[in-house]
């Protein structure tokens, strides 16, 4: 960073206020603050896929990384998901990020976060070392994981994304989690408890077979799962009733207005523990010769429709795409209204995917966000931004690892 733009942010900063302090008295004047842009001004990425260290010093809006496949478009946004949320978009395999031969590879950078009170400036890090991570903030352990996953949020899309209409339950799931994680924070404590009762019932089915009625620990078990599956059920289902309209009005810009996208809750457990208890006991011996437990959130699903009909039944190729886009859009849209921030936003490839006409209306979508995007491309010549938008724009070119400002 220039010492022209330190001076000036530093500044700046010195008459700010924390985030949360803002918005708590906002609430209690009985207001929510619009949210404000969450800018990302300072990356430093080091031994991470095949970068051995890169720098950025991004625009406030509109950052375009060109370059041709393999040369680590992708890996640049995997490290800023990565110093975000402390996961990768693209494996659940923290160790295969690092650089191949280093031990350790890191990603640190600086988010300012704009309020009624000012910008905050704070310094983010997190590493990589074997399967183990490292993070900090402003030099400090954060007090959760949790804590440091939703302080700077970021929204990433990416061509593998495109099977959410399509694909598996689990894709869905997750996306919805992510969502509720801003505005049920205990949600990620909710599901590692459940998770790990989950993992031990199904170990006493499997040892106890046939003999299931002499194993008091199963109600033990039972009994976790009824507390926090019940609790993720309730988050799931609020989240959804804020989601389903934001999906609707996204789909309708980007793709076609005509058509009627909806979305609905598809939950496999119960708000109520005492149907939980009841559905778990009675499903013993099946879930034993399933192995596997057949009720419980652990199998939600968002069913997704086109005029009424499964989209995963009716919908076109490129519906698929607008669809996913849509949805994207939505998560874009609710974390904002959660967090009290417009989240960075982060798309991998996209114009790779879409057709001249979806490309078009997917700038005309992010022409209307107030996201700082970060946007990778073979062919830079498609992304024209609006005149407002070109004068916040930045451009780089990555060749075999190597970053450097156009």
């Amino acid at each position: 960073m220039t010492e022209a733009k330190e001076l000036a942010l530093s500044k700046e900063l010195a008459l700010s206020k924390e985030p949360d302090a803002v918005q708590e008295a906002a609430e209690h004047n009985g207001s929510v603050p619009q949210p404000e842009q969450l800018l990302l001004d300072q990356v430093v990425i080091s031994q991470l896929r095949n970068i051995e260290r890169a720098e950025l010093e991004p625009a406030s809006r509109l950052n375009v990384i060109t370059g041709n496949n393999g040369q680590g478009k992708t890996s640049v946004l995997e490290a800023i998901y990565f110093l975000a949320t402390t996961k990768s978009f693209r494996t659940a395999r923290l160790a295969e990020v690092v650089r191949h031969g280093f031990e350790v590879g890191n990603v640190r950078g600086r988010f300012v976060e704009r309020s009624p009170g000012g910008p905050v400036a704070r310094e983010q890090s997190a590493g990589i070392q074997g399967s183990r991570r490292h993070i900090r903030m402003d030099g400090q352990v954060p007090s959760s994981l949790t804590h440091y996953a939703t302080r700077s949020p970021v929204v990433v899309f990416d061509p593998k994304q495109m099977s959410l209409s399509t694909g598996p339950a689990t894709e869905r799931r997750t996306l919805l989690d992510r969502i509720t994680l801003f505005s049920h924070p205990q949600l990620s404590v909710h599901r590692a408890r459940y998770g790990r009762a989950l993992r031990e019932r199904q170990k006493l089915l499997a040892t106890h077979w046939g003999r299931l009625e002499q194993v008091p620990e199963l109600d033990a078990y039972e009994a976790l799962l009824a507390e926090h599956g019940t609790q993720i059920t309730a988050a799931r289902a609020e989240t959804i009733g804020g989601l389903a309209d934001k999906v609707q009005s996204s789909f309708r810009a980007i793709a076609a207005p005509e058509l009627r996208l909806e979305i609905s809750y598809q939950p496999a457990g119960s708000t109520t523990a005492e149907r939980v208890l009841t559905e778990l006991k009675q499903g013993r011996n099946n879930d034993a010769q399933r192995k596997r437990t057949g009720f419980g959130p652990h199998r939600d699903d968002l069913l997704i429709t086109l005029d009424g009909h499964p989209a995963r039944v009716v919908a076109s190729q490129g519906q698929h795409r607008a669809v996913t886009l849509a949805l994207k859009a939505a998560e874009l849209a609710s974390i904002a209204q959660a967090r009290g921030v417009q989240p960075v936003l982060l798309l991998d490839d996209v114009s790779s995917e879409l057709d001249a006409e979806r490309t078009s209306a997917l700038l005309d979508f992010l022409a209307s966000t107030q996201s700082q995007i970060f946007l990778t491309t073979t062919r830079g010549n498609l992304i024209i931004p609006t005149e407002t938008d070109a004068k916040k724009r930045r451009d780089f070119v990555i060749d075999r690892g190597v970053l450097s400002p156009v």
